[in-house]
């Protein structure tokens, strides 16, 4: 994959490191507002895929409260409303029927809390249950098998896969699996981009509005209460954004244009800092992010002239 630097870590006015990577804003007709990097190069989109199998689950006839369906798409961080949201999904099956691994909550806070109460790690807790809830009530709903429903020739990973290649408009380039045990599509920046603008301009009483509009109405299940993804979307009205692992990212405003990048080495703490640039690139402005992280020129807006 062809990188470009994108931030720069300035330790008192001398750069001291740097991240590569590639993103591709879109405008909402689909063309290229902004790239850098290699867009269009195969890449495992990690958790920014959540919302494209929650709206595969939807076309699948799935109906779940907005909260449900904001936790279906969530890398949530294991606080109670988290793990309460949850346990509605799995609609009164045992957390045990969950295919992710056991785990700690993924917010630091609430790892330490867990710890300090003697709690064992818990398939309740990973980050990627509500995703796993909802697979299985999915399942239940067409009355598929649970067992085996992390298979990629289980009917569920079929249609979810349609669905991957419908929303970002072509083939899925690798099938790997993810770090809770569910099929990882592989796919690009630009087909990431392209899919999470359809649901975010998804018409009311469509599946793939409901997807959409539990994001927006519930972006704390999406996150956490200390999380900057949740912090993102109610600072900007109607966006719908997630994060992934590897530092990936998407958003999404209302009127279609989108974003999508992924730093090359996977650092987290350079992707906030890049979120907010290629918002400011869309004409939004949230907080830059740490100080002594900053943009390069491949992300300025003079990029757009």
């Amino acid at each position: 994959m062809t990188t470009e630097p994108l931030v720069e870590l300035v330790r008192d006015g001398m750069v001291e490191g740097g991240h590569h990577g590639s993103a591709i804003v879109l405008a909402p007709d689909g063309t290229t507002r902004f790239s850098a990097g290699d867009p269009d190069a195969p890449m495992y989109p990690r958790s920014t895929a959540k919302p494209l199998q929650a709206t595969a689950m939807a076309r699948l006839g799935l109906r779940l409260s907005p909260a449900g369906f904001a936790v279906a798409a969530a890398s949530h961080s294991g606080e109670p409303m988290h793990l309460d949201a949850v346990l509605d999904v799995l609609g009164g099956r045992s957390p045990d029927a969950l295919g992710n691994p056991a785990d700690f909550p993924f917010d630091p806070v609430e790892r330490d809390h867990w710890i300090a109460a003697g709690r064992a790690p818990g398939k309740l807790a990973h980050n990627c249950s509500g995703k796993h809830a909802a697979m299985l009530a999915t399942c239940d709903l067409n009355g598929w098998a649970a067992e085996g429903y992390l298979d990629p020739a289980h009917p569920l990973q079929r249609a979810i896969a349609a669905t991957v290649e419908d929303l970002t408009g072509h083939g899925i380039e690798r099938v790997a699996v993810d770090g809770c045990g569910a099929p990882l599509f592989a796919t690009t920046l630009r087909g990431l981009a392209t899919a999470v603008s359809k649901i975010a301009t998804a018409a009311p009483g469509t599946p793939d509005h409901l997807v959409a509009d539990g994001i927006r109405r519930h972006p704390e299940l999406v996150g956490g209460s200390r999380r900057d993804v949740t912090a993102v979307m109610r600072a900007v009205p109607g966006l719908l954004a997630k994060d992934g692992f590897e530092a990936v990212q998407v958003a999404a405003l209302p009127d279609g244009t989108a974003i999508a990048f992924k730093i090359a080495d996977g650092g987290d703490r350079a992707r906030y800092p890049v979120l907010a640039a290629t918002l400011k690139l869309c004409g939004i402005d949230v907080p830059p992010g740490p100080e002594n992280l900053r943009v390069t020129g491949n992300l300025s807006v003079g990029s757009l002239l």
